[in-house]
C-alpha cells in the first residue's frame, strides 16, 4: 500500500533541497572566505611587524631620531619654524620635485623612458606652453595664497595637542597606523566634496576649471579654483592629522605622499612600479565617474561602473614590467562607420 503524494509534494521537497544546497554553498563559501582573510591578516600583520621592527630598530629608528634632534637643536625649538619646514617646505619640494620631472617630459618628448608610458596617446605631445604656463600659476598660487595661509589655524589646532613638536619621534608602526587613518579619512572627505563639486550648479564656477584638462599632467593636481583647492584639495589631507594630533614629521611625511600620490594620479603616464593613474585619469576623460582616491566609495555607490567595462579598468594596476600597458593591453580597434 502506497501513500499518495499530495499535490506540489514533490515541488516543496525540491525547493526544500534546493534551499539546503544554496545554504550549504554559502556557508562553505564564508568559511573559505574567513580563512583567507584570517590567514592574508596573519600574514599581513606579521609582514607589518618584521618590516617595522626593521625600520625602527636595525636601519632608520635611530638615524631619524639623531636627524630630528639636530635639527630640532638647529632652529632651537621655534615651534613655527619647524611647522613651516615640516608642513609647508618640505611638501612643496616633493611636490615641484618630482613634477618637474615630469614637465621635462611633458615640454620636450624625453626621455622616452617616460613618455612612453603615456595613457592617452596622442595626447600633450607636446603640451601646450600657453596651457602649461597657466596651470603653473594657478598651482603656485594656489600654494601660496591657499594652502600656505590655511596652516596657520592648523598650527594652534596641533599645538593644542602639545604632542606635535615633541622630542621623540612616533615609531614606525604608529606612522603606519596614522598614515591608514589620513588616506581612509581623506577618501571620504574627497569622494563627497569631489562629488559636491560635480553639481551643475557648482561645476560651472567652480570645478569646470579643473577639467580644462582632458587629458591631465602632474601640475594640474592643485590646478584648480580656490574654493575647491580648500574644499576639495586641502582639508581632505589636513583633517586627518588634525583628528590624530600627529607629531610634526609625521605631517610631513603624509603631506609630501599626498601630493605626490596625487601627481601620479594626473600625470598621464602609467610607469612602471608606481601606482596605476588609470583611475582618475579615466575620470577626466569621461568627468561623470571615478570620483575618489582608492575606488573603494566609487564601487559602493556604483560610480564606476562604466570604467570596470574598459579596458582602462583592465589596465588599472601596478605595472610590474617595461612593456607599456598600452602595448599589452591595447584600445579595441574603432568600428568604421
Amino acid at each position: 500500500f502506497q501513500i499518495p503524494k499530495m499535490p506540489g509534494q514533490d515541488t516543496a521537497a525540491r525547493a526544500h533541497s534546493c534551499c539546503f544546497s544554496q545554504g550549504k554553498k554559502l556557508s562553505d563559501a564564508l568559511r573559505i572566505s574567513a580563512y583567507v582573510f584570517s590567514t592574508g591578516l596573519l600574514m599581513f600583520t606579521a609582514l607589518v611587524n618584521t618590516a617595522s621592527w626593521f625600520m625602527q630598530n636595525i636601519t632608520l629608528g635611530n638615524f631619524w631620531q639623531t636627524a630630528w634632534l639636530e635639527f630640532y637643536d638647529h632652529v632651537e625649538g621655534d615651534e613655527w619654524t619647524i611647522f613651516l619646514v615640516g608642513a609647508a617646505l618640505v611638501p612643496a619640494l616633493a611636490f615641484w620635485g618630482f613634477n618637474g620631472i615630469l614637465l621635462v617630459a611633458d615640454i620636450t618628448g624625453k626621455p622616452t623612458f617616460i613618455t612612453r608610458y603615456r595613457i592617452q596617446l596622442g595626447k600633450n605631445d607636446p603640451v601646450d606652453r600657453k596651457k602649461l604656463w597657466k596651470a603653473i600659476y594657478t598651482a603656485l598660487g594656489n600654494q601660496f595664497f591657499v594652502s600656505f595661509p590655511m596652516l596657520v589655524p592648523m598650527f594652534y589646532i596641533m599645538k593644542w595637542w602639545e604632542n606635535t613638536f615633541s622630542k621623540e619621534l612616533p615609531t614606525f608602526q604608529w606612522f603606519l597606523v596614522e598614515l591608514s587613518i589620513f588616506t581612509v579619512v581623506e577618501e571620504i572627505l574627497f569622494y563627497y566634496t569631489h562629488r559636491l563639486v560635480h553639481h551643475p550648479v557648482l561645476y560651472k564656477h567652480i570645478h569646470k576649471k579643473h577639467h580644462e584638462w582632458t587629458a591631465p599632467i602632474g601640475v594640474v593636481s592643485i590646478y584648480a579654483h580656490p574654493i575647491e583647492h580648500i574644499v576639495s584639495n586641502t582639508l581632505p589631507v589636513m583633517t586627518g592629522p588634525m583628528i590624530m594630533g600627529s607629531h610634526i614629521v609625521s605631517i610631513s611625511a603624509w603631506f609630501s605622499i599626498a601630493l605626490v600620490t596625487t601627481s601620479i594620479s594626473h600625470c598621464g603616464y602609467h610607469l612602471p612600479l608606481l601606482p596605476s593613474p588609470e583611475f582618475h585619469d579615466f575620470h577626466h576623460l569621461k568627468f561623470n565617474q571615478c570620483y575618489g582616491v582608492l575606488g573603494v566609495l566609487d564601487f559602493l555607490h556604483g560610480t564606476d561602473k562604466m570604467f570596470r567595462q574598459t579596458k582602462a579598468f583592465e589596465r588599472h594596476k601596478v605595472l610590474l614590467s617595461l612593456t607599456p600597458l598600452s602595448e599589452s593591453i591595447p584600445e579595441p580597434p574603432k568600428k568604421e562607420e
